[in-house]
């Protein structure tokens, strides 16, 4: 679609731009009408604007940290989206300062010009009509597209910008993504639209922890996802906070949060809510607002009293995390894959019960890190979290290690209190088995040639075995499993994963700081990671980046296949082939067999099966959907 032109004699009146571009042709002319109040004119070209300092960055960085650190990983997953097609995304507090960017080299020098950078200020009456500064004033997402922008040496640029708003209403800042007017697409609203809403939700998820927590929607299919309603409760069943779909489906103002009581949203009782919501065990129930909507709900509650200071009407963000366990270690490690985001959200459901956890994944998918980011993430986060490898151990060690002697406590009384992680559980000989399953059922350990003594443990096992198939062998006792699986989940393999840019992006960096120089990959070597099938997942991923960075030489920021050790180059030049065929295969049974093993070797995921082979995920899905009607 062309992008749309200015007349000369719009310069004076703003144009009304088509339907199709996005936004309300509206806020473009009142937002022409402020700049003239505000005494600017489009041929200016302002070197007055104010623009934050090192210091000044670093301060507006503290004071807006729970805005950047629940923003990057969406930023880094849609910048993962539309890598190299000339945008760049852009994050703003609430008075259009430029927190963060993430954009294409060759835009970003383009966009530098005109002081699209981390600093400066594009507030409306600084900067003209502009989609950061307009979305602030108009309260709502916007599009800006070529010379809609006031100033004229703006006009090179497309811009769409959705307001963040916090869980008590108020306005924390603005997520734009701009481009060349001459590139520009009606998706990108809709893309920055849900992108706000991705980290609004990730706001309120951390906000709220530990509170009671509503979700609903009009679809029982919705409860749980993106789009769903939520609001938190204090222990006198007043709203604490909502996001922005909860807000719109309950008619919430800001003025309501923390004074308004729940049950007046519905035509039942909190009491009654929770009762059904028990009943349901874990499905969501039908409920009816007051306005007479019917809803599908579901509550979270948590071990903890339901009982919390109230938030400050000026941050109740801030406030809510300070009343938190430090940090949100599970928040940190969603970067924005749907089956690992499935994984996380699960986990949160279960911090504050005594349900055992068992993790499920190959060798190298993050078991390990996943075990600690729910200890921390979790009520119990003072205690001990005590680690154990059932596999590094022979059995009599591994016996007094767990269990202790009687001069002694073992691994498992220090975790009382705490968290116990039995890492690599199939390697648990049978009768050290039995003798857990006798500690976690009783709750109490007897020491070896010592009473026993009662503990008190979160416990979380991992495997990267079949544990199912250990049990049809006789390695693993089925009575252990059904204990451990409470809350059984499985983290995909690094191949099957849709956010390695942003995996990538965490690894450098680290690697970054260690080397004091900002590090890059090489396009080239950036696509042969992209479809290598990483047998060794992100273990293995790490561990070539870290060893390539150690061969830069000095000044050197670009890491290039050249770096790589030998075993790493060669492992990337081998490509996956498909198995032999029987002589006589038709052209088209060796397709098949093609896409089958391409589809099995991505561990399922069509997206990455389709860029194995090439094509295009929707061509994959016709000729997988044929070979289902042959």
């Amino acid at each position: 679609m062309e992008p749309y032109r200015l007349s000369a004699r719009a310069e004076v009146n703003p144009p009304h731009a088509v339907a199709l571009r996005g936004g309300d042709p509206g806020d473009i002319s009142r937002s022409w009408q402020r700049c003239r109040m505000a005494g600017l004119t489009p041929e200016q070209n302002r070197r007055d604007v104010p623009h934050y300092g090192q210091a000044e960055r670093g301060i507006a960085a503290e004071r807006n940290a729970v805005l950047i650190s629940q923003a990057r990983p969406v930023i880094s997953y849609f910048y993962s989206q539309i890598k190299d097609s000339g945008c760049v995304l852009l994050l703003s507090d609430a008075n259009g300062y430029l927190l963060e960017a993430a954009g294409d080299t060759d835009f970003c020098g383009r966009a530098a010009k005109v002081a699209l950078t981390t600093g400066a200020c594009w507030a409306e009456d600084q900067r003209g009509t502009n989609a950061i500064g307009t979305a602030l004033i108009e309260g709502k997402p916007v599009v800006v597209n070529g010379a809609e922008h006031y100033l004229k040496r703006n006009n090179f640029l497309a811009c769409a910008a959705a307001p963040l708003t916090g869980p008590g209403g108020q306005l924390l800042g603005i997520i734009d993504i701009s481009c060349d007017a001459r590139i520009y697409h009606p998706h990108t609203f809709g893309l920055v639209r849900a992108a706000a809403q991705m980290i609004e939700n990730r706001i309120f998820e951390i906000a709220f922890l530990h509170h009671t927590r509503l979700r609903f929607h009009i679809s029982r299919d919705c409860v749980g996802s993106m789009v769903e309603g939520a609001i938190a409760l204090g222990g006198d069943g007043k709203i604490l906070g909502a996001n922005r779909a909860g807000f719109a489906m309950l008619g919430l103002r800001p003025a309501d949060i923390g004074t308004r009581d729940a049950a007046g949203c519905f035509d039942t009782s909190l009491t009654r809510l929770m009762d059904l919501d028990r009943e349901a065990q874990g499905r969501p129930v039908c409920i009816r607002l007051r306005n007479g909507t019917m809803m599908f709900m579901s509550i979270e509650t948590f071990n903890a009293p339901l009982v919390h200071p109230p938030l400050d009407h000026a941050g109740p963000v801030q406030s809510a995390i300070t009343a938190a366990p430090p940090g949100d270690a599970l928040a940190a490690l969603d970067t924005g894959d749907a089956q690992l985001g499935k994984a996380i959200s699960q986990l949160r459901r279960v911090l504050g019960h005594q349900l055992p956890i068992l993790l499920q994944g190959e060798n190298g998918t993050g078991k390990s890190v996943l075990a600690r980011a729910v200890h921390e993430a979790g009520p119990r986060h003072r205690a001990a979290f005590i680690a154990v490898n059932c596999a590094a151990l022979a059995e009599p060690q591994l016996e007094a290690e767990l269990f202790g002697h009687a001069t002694g406590d073992g691994r498992i009384c220090e975790a009382s209190g705490g968290t116990l992680f039995l890492d690599d559980v199939s390697a648990l000989p049978l009768a050290l088995q039995s003798r857990l399953l006798r500690v976690f059922e009783e709750k109490q350990v007897a020491r070896i040639g010592g009473r026993a003594v009662p503990v008190d443990i979160r416990l979380i096992t991992a495997s990267a075995a079949d544990l199912p198939r250990c049990i049809e062998s006789g390695t693993f006792r089925a009575d252990l499993y059904y204990h451990l699986g409470g809350l059984a989940v499985t983290l995909p393999p690094l191949r099957a994963r849709t956010d390695m840019a942003v995996l990538i992006a965490r690894i450098l960096a680290g690697e970054s700081r260690a080397s004091a120089n900002e590090l890059k990959l090489s396009p080239a070597l950036g696509e042969a990671l992209a479809r290598h099938r990483w047998p060794g997942n992100l273990r293995q991923l790490a561990g070539w980046l870290r060893t390539a960075r150690l061969m830069l030489d000095e000044g050197e920021t670009e890491i290039t296949l050249a770096h790589l050790g030998d075993d790493a180059r060669r492992e990337l030049a081998a490509r996956h082939t498909a198995p032999p065929l029987q002589g006589g295969a038709s052209l088209r049974a060796q397709s098949d067999a093609m896409i089958a093993s391409a589809v099995a070797a991505a561990g399922g995921n069509i997206a990455a099966a389709a860029r194995h082979l090439g094509i295009s995920r929707n061509t994959l899905y016709r000729r997988l959907a044929g070979r289902r009607g042959h």
